[in-house]
């Protein structure tokens, strides 16, 4: 399958899967407990991803550990000050939005209130419905999802020299990308609703941040189409690097505060982290080994060998 077509199709379902987040609160019951489980299983999916897949592809893909890893550093740091300035992929909490649900939600031994695991303190905001609020979450969100679109692209040209099967999709890239994108756009829901905008504005704004993951794609499909071919490897690779400490951060921000501020339901959210990590490994064994993946692809610059100090003459020794 052309690789244009695949993008094609995770861009149309990529856009699916942010108007559902969008539209989730008026088809489901969104208690606390349920979006953390969801939380969980998808930072697992994620930080599975991010480690066991996108890592490895850019060592591979680029030739260069180097390159990979500092590419992945640069991730992880990109995000932190997203989620710092823009206090972007923090979720308002159920409770507040959804006042019936909060007395049963609060029957569990809360420590702290927080959004999407963070404590959700007020930190000199005299309005935190006011409309800085939303539209800081929505450019952080964007310029997230921006990036999401970037390492799909890439992890996609990448899985084109694989001769056939699933690893020519790329699919646990997708699969990260998709299942956590409902997850920001409640994000952007949320915050505003509680501003009180109306339906016709929430899914116009909504639809529009769902464009942000496939124009990332485009632009990132067409750029690599300008540069040489020595340096396609090394910018695929560098870019799955990136999108690898992008995964990981993500993943960790959703996982590490449940250690601390959920002592309820342990079982039942380290149960649903488990599920995700296992699922990255299950997607890594429909894929050949990276070595595999990329021996048939065109030459590109090769992590120089270990030089093994010459044996002695017997006269020396």
């Amino acid at each position: 399958m052309d690789q244009f077509v695949v993008l094609t199709v995770y861009c149309g379902l990529i856009v699916a899967a942010s108007m559902l987040g969008g539209a989730l609160p008026t088809m489901m019951r969104l208690t606390h407990t349920r979006m953390q489980v969801m939380m969980s299983g998808v930072g697992g999916l994620m930080l599975g991803v991010g480690v066991l897949h996108l890592l490895p592809h850019g060592v591979a893909e680029s030739g260069s550990i180097d390159l990979a890893v500092g590419g992945m550093f640069a991730g992880i740091l990109t995000m932190f000050f997203l989620m710092r300035v823009f206090h972007a992929h923090q979720h308002a909490p159920v409770e507040q939005d959804y006042p019936e649900f909060a007395a049963e939600e609060h029957d569990h031994d809360h420590d702290h209130q927080h959004a999407h695991g963070h404590c959700d303190h007020d930190h000199g905001d005299p309005n935190p419905n006011s409309v800085w609020r939303w539209l800081g979450i929505f450019l952080g969100l964007s310029l997230h999802t921006l990036i999401d679109g970037v390492a799909l692209a890439a992890a996609v040209e990448a899985a084109a020299h694989v001769e056939s099967g699933l690893g020519r999709l790329a699919i646990g890239v997708f699969l990260g990308i998709v299942l956590h994108k409902p997850l920001d756009a409640l994000s952007i829901t949320f915050v505003m609703r509680a501003g009180s905008w109306s339906a016709t504005t929430m899914n116009l704004i909504n639809f529009g941040y769902a464009l942000m993951c496939p124009i990332g794609m485009v632009l990132f499909y067409f750029a690599l189409g300008t540069l040489d071919v020595s340096w396609r490897h090394a910018v695929i690779g560098g870019a799955l690097g990136y999108a690898a400490g992008v995964f990981i951060c993500i993943s960790l921000a959703d996982i590490l505060p449940e250690i601390q501020f959920h002592s309820h339901d342990k079982w039942k959210l380290s149960s649903a982290l488990l599920f995700g990590a296992l699922l990255a490994v299950a997607i890594g064994w429909l894929e050949p080994p990276h070595t595999q993946r990329h021996q048939t692809s065109p030459a590109r610059a090769q992590v120089a060998p270990l030089a093994l100090p010459a044996e002695r003459p017997a006269s020396e020794r």
